[in-house]
């Protein structure tokens, strides 16, 4: 048991500690984490406050812009299919040759 004690057993220790604790500190910084946060003891998770909102908002706008877009173009889209699935075969024969025509 002679190879427990001794100054490199408390160095090892030490060193360990130290590594996890800049792993730890590493994995929360590439997640969004400021630094600032890390240090605060007690520590529970990112707060809405610290983050850009006006970014945030713009962000969203342009997303929602991009959505509701999208969404008008699959409504005209099923319009289309509803109309061509309902109407009779004769009718929409005779469209498709007008077109042709053209």
């Amino acid at each position: 048991m002679e190879s427990w004690q001794g100054p490199g057993f408390v160095i090892a220790i030490i060193a360990i500690v130290m590594l996890g604790k800049i792993i730890n500190n590493y994995i929360r910084v590439r997640h969004g984490y400021s630094p600032e946060e890390l240090n605060r003891r007690g520590f529970r998770g990112r707060s809405d406050s610290n983050l850009d909102a006006e970014r945030r908002v713009t962000l969203l706008t342009n997303e929602n812009e991009r959505l509701n877009g999208q969404v008008s173009r699959l409504e005209e889209r099923i319009t289309v299919l509803e109309r061509i699935a309902t109407d009779p075969a004769e009718r929409t024969a005779r469209e498709i040759d007008a077109l042709r025509d053209r």
